[in-house]
This record gives C-alpha cells, structure tokens and sequence, in this order.
C-alpha cells in the first residue's frame, strides 16, 4: 500500500521519489511553448539524443533542440528520421547503450512506430527512454484526433500528461529517473492547447550526460519467444510497483476536503486548467488532478464513496471514464464524454466545461456569416501548383481517371483550384492506393506523393508496384524539404534516382521535370506519355519550395 493516504493529498506538489535534488543555484526563468518546455526540460536532465520525424504539435521540440545544440555546442544527437518507426528504434538503440534518449512524433505516428514501442516495453531500457507523443484534439492539422494513452496502457508503463509548461519541464527530468529505475520507456502524452502556448518557466541546473554503458546481459534483448515470455512475466509483475508510483506522483493531487460533494472531479492533464478557470475562487468539491498514469485506483474508489456522481474532464477520448466505469460501483454516476455531458469529438475549453456543470457562460458575439471563407492555399510560386495543373490538364482526355493524394503541403491540391485529388487517407497510401485501383481495373490511376512522405513510407508501396508491374503513374513531387511542418530536412534529397532504379524501376519511364509554367508543355507530354505506358512509371517533378528558397536568400542577404 502506498504510504500516502489519498485522503490528505492535496494540490501542493509532493516531493517525488524521483524528482530532482534540490540545488542552491540561482534558478533561470525562460518564456516557452509547452514544446520548448519539454525540449529544455530533456536538455536539462541529461539528454544525449532526439530522434523524431516531424509533425504538428510536435515539430518545435526537435527544432529547438537543434538550435540549442547549435548555439551551445553540446554534444546531443539532434537530426531528423525517416520515419517515426526508425527515430523509435534508434532512441532504443541509445537506451541499449546506456544514455538517455528522446523519440517525438504526433499521434498518427505513433501507429508507425507501434511495433518497437510495444516491444520496448519487453526489451526493458537501460538509459532513460522518454516517448513524447503530441494529441491534435479537434485535428488542427491531422486526419484523426485519436488518443496515444490508449498506446500506453497497451504497452503497460507509465503515462505522463502535463497540465502546464512548468509541469512539463519538471516531468523531463522525473522520467527520466523513473524511466531508468523501472528499466522501462516511459510515455508523455501532450495536446496541441499546451505545445503551442506559453508560459514563463522555472529552470533547474543541467545534469551531465550518462557514461557509455551498453547492456551486458543482451539476451533481454534478443526477443526470441523463449525471452520474451520471460520479460513479458517482468513487466506484468512491475504492475504493482507502476501503480504504487501512480499514487505517490508529485503531478497527482487529490483534494478531499470540499464544500459539497454531491459532484467530484477527475481532471486529466491540460483539462485541469479548465476546471480551475471555472471556479476561480476555488473548487467546492473532491477534485483529482491525474497527470501520470495508471488512474490511482484507491483514490477513485475513495471519490466513488464521497460522492454521488463524478465528472471526468479530458481533452481526448474517454480514456479514464471508460476504465472507471468499470472499477466503480454502479450507484456512482460517471458522467463526461461518454455520457454526453462533455462533447465526444474535438478539444475542451472553459466555456465547454462551465456547460457541463450548468455554469451561465458569459455571452459574446455571435460568428459574423458575412465573411468570405479564405481556405489553407499552395503558396504563390510553389511547383506543386504547376504540377496539378498538368495532371488536371491530361486527366480531363481520360473518362474515369483517378488520383490519389498523400501527406503533405500537395494535400492541399484537393481544395479549389485544382481540386484533383480523390482520396488522402495517411502517409504513403496514394501509391499503394493506385495499385488497389489498378488491380480493380481503375485506368488511368495516379498517385502523387511528396519526397518526404515517399522516403517516409511511399518505398514499400513502390516495391509492390514494381513487382507486379502495375499500371500507373507515380509522381513523386519534390520540393527539396519537408515542407507541410516548416522545411525541415528531408531524408531522400537528391537520392530518388537511385532509390527507384534500386527497387527496380524502369530506367525508360523514369523521369523528372522542373515544374515550370514554361514547361508544362514538356510536363504535360511526358504525363501523357506514362499514362498510355500499361505499366508503372515514375516522374519526378522537382523544384525547391517556395518558402526554403526565400529562407536561404534572407539567410544570405545578412551575412
């Protein structure tokens, strides 16, 4: 049993059994995004590595990371991955050594990296392992709005959820410590509202960096079935220990005493803001702020007595009303997302939560509807522009033709103007989706997709394609960057070439062009051309994006 009580919790913050040692230093103050909270927080407990493929909310704790790198010199590993299932591996790879590492990605790459992420948590860690997932609830820039603590439960290790940036930068370091304690990765869970807003930071003094020290015993690692069922059988018995962890969190807080407690509250971590914001002279009644995971059984089953019905308010999914709908007894209500109380899809805000607690909300001004709508638009100058306008052009002597789009500033060819694509479903999938279609019968069937989604996840797609020789047209449209997240590095730069002559594509119909209003009659030609081609073909449009190309003159013009 843990040896705090959960009815004298309260929202002081509780020394933890790994949080950092007090130190006389003069602390630092900085004004960060949540995400820059995080990146200094990992700087400061050690950090030796990130690895991550870009993604909004994410984007900004890797580049801040390089940019401290750069400036300071410090010898921490900050490049760009492929994809987020490589940067996944590659941080478990540090760990094996013994130093600790940082894996970031958004929520839909959380699915490219879940084979390694699960398995992690068998291998076990040696040098600490954070997985930083960022949540885009209402999906500001993302397909879906799914919830990575799902993942988490999955893999059975502990969850972090921050419920502000200060919180965020202090976990760094707790999980670290955590992480190499249990010798298991450790998940922190973040949502766009925190990762893109700022708040003033207390900053601690940085901790060296871990010695070299790889993994002896290698055979924990080496999951054979003979192991695995043998590790597996370790991480269900450090349950216990995780939950006991649970409860004695300085990021939970549970406070009993109240002025009523016909309702209480289980508030998961940006949510809590929320809340406060809507009883600013104090919350009447039992509260539990849940920032790291498992859900602290005991104290649930303590507000379950004490109250009558619990609200649960979390930005996401029903997470935590799903599990405690079937932990508690059936004459406590549990209201939220489920229930109807919250709203099921996007993200939560004061107003929305003032609601369901039958708080008058202060009245605005309705949406003016006389607005003209300005849809997201392909930048003036960028060649993706003069690439719809070819596809649109010869597509239109086809009955029947079909596009399909991928991941990336080109997404945006689906919009008016051009209004060419016919499906965008995740990374990599246009290629693979032309062959389905093609395999169906569908002519002419085309795919379009970005050099660093196709250095992403596109080269397996064309692998199939190649092998069976299936009739459509790929365009591979390279901007030179990654453009959708800010114009980042892209893995395959000047290497396409290569890369599809290795898998085995027909040097004869493989091609690339410069997409120039000059020369969409050679585009146009060629798109013809490979389209009659009854097998697969590869045209490479190239020119640098728009946006890259202004940043390098600037960067020029003041040196």
């Amino acid at each position: 049993m843990c040896d705090l009580c959960p009815t004298n919790l309260s929202f002081q913050s509780k020394k933890g059994k790994f949080a950092p040692q007090e130190s006389d230093n003069i602390m630092m103050k900085k004004l960060l995004l949540g995400d820059e909270a995080i990146a200094q927080g990992a700087i400061d407990a050690g950090l030796s590595g990130v690895y991550a493929y870009p993604g909004t909310p994410s984007t900004e704790i890797t580049e801040y990371i390089q940019g401290y790198q750069k400036a300071t010199g410090a010898d921490i590993y900050c490049r760009w991955c492929t994809n987020e299932k490589t940067a996944m591996e590659t941080a478990l790879g540090m760990s094996f050594a013994g130093k600790r590492s940082l894996v970031c990605m958004k929520h839909v790459g959380m699915n490219v990296a879940a084979a390694p992420f699960v398995n992690s948590s068998i291998t076990g860690v040696n040098g600490g392992l954070v997985v930083l997932v960022a949540d885009d609830p209402s999906m500001h820039s993302s397909q879906d709005e799914q919830d990575s603590r799902y993942y988490g439960k999955f893999a059975l290790i502990p969850i972090f959820e921050p419920s502000s940036q200060q919180e965020a930068y202090d976990m760094m370091e707790y999980a670290y410590n955590l992480s190499e304690s249990l010798k298991l990765p450790v998940m922190m869970r973040t949502v766009t509202r925190l990762a893109h807003s700022r708040a003033v930071v207390t900053l601690k003094p940085q901790r060296e960096q871990n010695r070299l020290n790889p993994v002896e015993n290698s055979r924990d690692w080496v999951l054979l079935p003979v192991n695995a069922r043998r590790r597996y059988a370790s991480l269900i018995e450090k349950q216990e220990e995780i939950m006991n962890l649970s409860l004695e969190s300085p990021f939970n807080s549970y406070k009993s005493e109240a002025k009523e407690y016909e309702m209480g509250a289980i508030a998961c971590g940006n949510a809590f803001n929320y809340l406060q914001e809507c009883f600013p002279d104090g919350i009447p009644f039992p509260v539990l702020k849940l920032s790291q995971y498992p859900i602290p059984t005991n104290i649930v089953l303590t507000m379950a007595e004490q109250c009558k019905s619990l609200m649960v308010i979390e930005d996401g999914q029903p997470f935590v009303e799903e599990q405690i709908k079937g932990m508690l007894p059936t004459e406590c209500n549990i209201v939220g997302r489920l229930s109807g109380a919250l709203p099921r899809t996007g993200e939560l805000n004061p107003d929305i939560v003032k609601a369901a607690f039958g708080i008058p909300v202060l009245p605005h001004a309705d949406v003016a509807q006389n607005i003209v709508a300005r849809p997201p638009a392909l930048c003036q100058g960028c060649g993706h522009r003069n690439v719809y306008e070819a596809i649109n052009l010869v597509l239109k002597e086809y009955e029947g033709s079909k596009v399909f789009g991928d991941i990336g500033c080109y997404t945006l060819g689906a919009l008016p103007p051009y209004q060419a694509l016919d499906s965008t479903v995740d990374m990599g999938a246009s290629i693979t989706m032309a062959k389905g279609a093609a395999d169906a019968g569908i002519f002419p069937a085309v795919a379009i997709i970005g050099d660093s989604t196709f250095t992403h996840s596109g080269m397996t797609g064309l692998l199939d394609a190649v092998n069976a020789n299936s009739p459509i047209t790929v365009i591979i449209s390279d901007n030179l960057t990654t453009g959708m997240t800010g114009g980042q590095d892209s893995a395959g730069t000047n290497k396409f070439e290569a890369i599809c002559k290795g898998i085995g594509v027909d040097p004869e119909h493989l091609k690339v062009v410069v997409p120039l209003p000059q020369n969409m009659e050679e585009i146009t030609r060629i798109l013809r051309e490979e389209i009659n081609y009854r097998g697969l073909s590869v045209i490479i449009p190239r020119r640098e994006c728009i946006q890259t190309l202004t940043r390098k003159a600037k960067a020029k013009n003041k040196q």
